[in-house]
């Protein structure tokens, strides 16, 4: 399974540490692959992330970083760095596993927030990516398991098309950070991860669900969230098996996916919400949606539906937005109708319903 947590850190640090100590005797002093700082400046830099996402967290940070820097004590050797490495992969690894779910806090990608899974992720990235630094400019190869590298691949580069024949998942990953080169591909340059989208619905809220939920909610799993009575439904089982789909056939495009509807008082989520896809040429997203049957009549799929139209409508690429609902599904229709949908020409013998910006 590909979710993000505190074990994910773990395994990360445990890499890393094995992959420096390799090469603790040699002279840190010198240039990081592809970088301005030192070997020793940049191992500094893994643990000042580690410690900084963790005080976001645990901050409750909400719209700016926390300010403070951690920095080595003078005279720190290789050695010293790398257990500080260990220590401050451990304080957020301890911080990701009991900050309650659906806390998040400041982080400028790509919607200014994220949540505890997301800063575990880019804690991973950050000491996968910035050991490679290291190691190559002390020859070494630091290349980490693949499994590691597909869930942060999975979980911060949606956008990033599936490893090509010949490759694997960290020169994908390489790749995606303006570290490496693939066949067929240009260079990406500049290069930005993706954190899920979270918007907010009075009673409940959206959360994007990323391609690594979507694959295990397809499986039969819980995609990491906790669900009423009969949920996951059917419905949101097939849309992540859509997004699934998407992703491995390098056509997904972040935020334009699955949606876990969920229950703002108590983090449990009740159904599904998203779009089948990206916009088409005219600028039209089509919408679906579910419930399990023990959250229906309490109005969240209204207003879940009320806040992802307003959030599409406000994008650009966004003409109108459109659901295709079965004719006898009129708990479905009364849903778009309250949400300011109006009826349009029948699709196929469904009914079609539609929503322009005002």
């Amino acid at each position: 399974m590909l979710l993000m947590g505190g074990d994910r850190i773990d395994e990360a640090v445990a890499h890393a540490a094995k992959v420096l100590r390799a090469v603790a005797d040699r002279d840190w002093n010198v240039k990081a692959g592809g970088l301005d700082w030192s070997c020793l400046k940049t191992a500094e830099h893994i643990a000042g992330d580690f410690v900084f996402y963790a005080g976001q967290l645990t901050g409750r940070a909400a719209d700016t970083y926390v300010p403070f820097e951690i920095a080595l004590d003078e005279g720190t050797g290789p050695e010293g760095a790398i257990e500080v490495i260990e220590a401050t992969g451990g304080m957020l690894a301890a911080v990701v596993r009991t900050t309650p779910r659906g806390v998040r806090a400041y982080h400028p990608y790509p919607s200014g927030a994220a949540d505890a899974t997301g800063f575990a992720a880019m804690g991973v990235a950050e000491v996968l990516l910035h050991t490679h630094d290291i190691a190559r400019a002390l020859g070494a190869d630091a290349e980490p398991p693949a499994d590691l590298c597909e869930a942060v691949l999975s979980h911060l580069f949606p956008h990033v098309p599936p490893t090509p024949a010949g490759g694997t998942p960290w020169t994908t990953l390489l790749w995606a950070t303006g570290r490496g080169t693939l066949p067929g591909r240009a260079a990406l340059v500049p290069w930005r991860w993706h954190n899920p989208l979270s918007l907010p619905a009075g009673p409940v809220v959206l959360r994007e669900v990323t391609p690594a939920a979507a694959m295990d909610l397809a499986a039969g799993g819980t995609g990491g969230l906790t669900w009423i009575d009969g949920g996951p439904f059917d419905g949101t089982r097939r849309a992540a098996g859509m997004v699934t789909k998407a992703y491995f056939a390098g056509v997904h495009r972040p935020m334009w996916g699955l949606y876990a509807v969920v229950r703002a008082a108590d983090e449990t989520a009740v159904g599904g919400m998203g779009f089948h896809g990206p916009p088409d040429e005219n600028g039209c997203a089509e919408v679906g949606y579910d419930l399990a049957e023990a959250a229906r009549g309490r109005g969240y799929a209204t207003e879940a539906l009320r806040s992802l139209s307003r959030w599409a409508l406000g994008r650009p690429e966004v003409t109108s937005l459109l659901a295709v609902i079965e004719p006898t599904n009129t708990a479905s229709q009364g849903v778009v109708t309250r949400a300011g949908y109006v009826r349009l020409p029948d699709r196929d013998a469904n009914h079609a319903y539609g929503l322009h910006p005002a």
